[in-house]
């Protein structure tokens, strides 16, 4: 058994492998090459995450969506470079939302340089894959401009919170399925779309990505708590700090007003605290990875991988079924 891309997953088939290896290395060329300028300062920005390196996670999906097809079939792997530069242009513009100072284990664009450089970066990026998308037909512009409109629409929801009445919960999982769920079903999508792969096959996919998609995220939000060193190369307790209400937050709230547990409201307050003061962010860091609410989060994560994972159930038999079936296991085992 070897190994190949994202999360140490496994190809059980050499040929499976070299096509995944070859096609990313194919997508690692066309993200470098849409992000080149004239303008050496836009080519220095504009390469600056790409240069740092990621998962690849969607360009790796559209791949193995494209085996029920002909993997081979050219809109393939410049449909995985317009969903990792849409990937990547709204990290330039989460950065700038958040504040953060770190991605990918290097300093943010916008701590880089600043918040103007990271904005219009990510819109260059946005421009490249557009200029990209228009080469692969109208089909392809529409499938993802409406993927991009519910990227920013959860953006939005995010923003403006829950309405009067809403549950959090509930509102946050709507929120991470127009913020991550799009993007990764768009990279089903697109791979099976791309190969030829049928109707039927296009539409598993698709669902399939969705599901993933949050179930990727909510490994994230367990991630930021959890790890000592993140995997994204975020520093670990990012959202916190910025006050951003991730899964495990809103569980642990959930239980405070319902329980009224002195030690679950006391954490509360904790958290809304101002916890720049990096002993208080310790603390809360500290109390929250012994909370239920973080296993909690972790099950709900886990929940949305097997959805995915069983979505997959009428797919043939053959080594990208199971590679996929593995990424299920992978996205959410990554965070323990």
């Amino acid at each position: 058994m070897t190994v190949v891309g994202p999360f140490g997953l496994s190809m059980r088939d050499q040929a499976l492998e070299a096509d995944v290896q070859t096609g990313l290395a194919a997508v690692e060329a066309g993200l470098l090459d849409a992000t080149k300028s004239d303008v050496a300062f836009i080519n220095e920005a504009s390469q600056h995450l790409v240069r740092a390196g990621g998962k690849r996670f969607r360009p790796l999906l559209v791949l193995l969506a494209a085996q029920f097809g002909d993997p081979y079939a050219p809109g393939v792997v410049p449909s995985a470079v317009v969903v990792e530069l849409t990937h990547l242009a709204t990290l330039y513009h989460d950065d700038v939302m958040d504040e953060a100072e770190v991605r990918r284990g290097v300093d943010s664009a916008n701590a880089r340089w600043d918040n103007s450089v990271a904005v219009l970066t990510g819109d260059f990026l946005f421009s490249r894959a557009s200029q990209i998308l228009a080469e692969l037909g109208p089909e392809a512009v529409r499938i993802q401009a409406e993927a991009f409109e519910r990227l920013v629409t959860g953006q939005i929801l995010e923003t403006a919170g829950p309405r009067d009445g809403r549950d959090p919960v509930a509102h946050y999982l709507d929120v991470l399925s127009g913020k991550a769920g799009s993007l990764v079903a768009v990279s089903g999508r697109f791979g099976a779309l791309m190969s030829g792969a049928d109707e039927r096959i296009v539409d598993i996919l698709t669902q399939f990505g969705e599901r993933l998609g949050v179930a990727f995220q909510l490994a994230d939000d367990v991630l930021d708590i959890a790890s000592e060193s993140h995997e994204s190369g975020k520093t670990p307790g990012t959202d916190l700090r910025e006050g951003i209400p991730t899964l495990p937050v809103l569980l642990l709230r959930a239980r405070a007003e319902k329980l009224a547990d002195p030690d679950d409201v006391q954490l509360v307050e904790l958290l809304a605290s101002d916890l720049s003061d990096d002993a208080r962010h310790a603390e809360a860091l500290r109390r929250l990875r012994a909370h239920p609410a973080l296993q909690q989060a972790m099950d709900e994560a886990v929940r949305y991988a097997t959805a995915a994972r069983e979505t997959l159930a009428p797919l043939p038999e053959c080594f990208a079924k199971s590679a996929l079936t593995e990424l299920c296991d992978a996205v959410v085992h990554r965070a323990g």
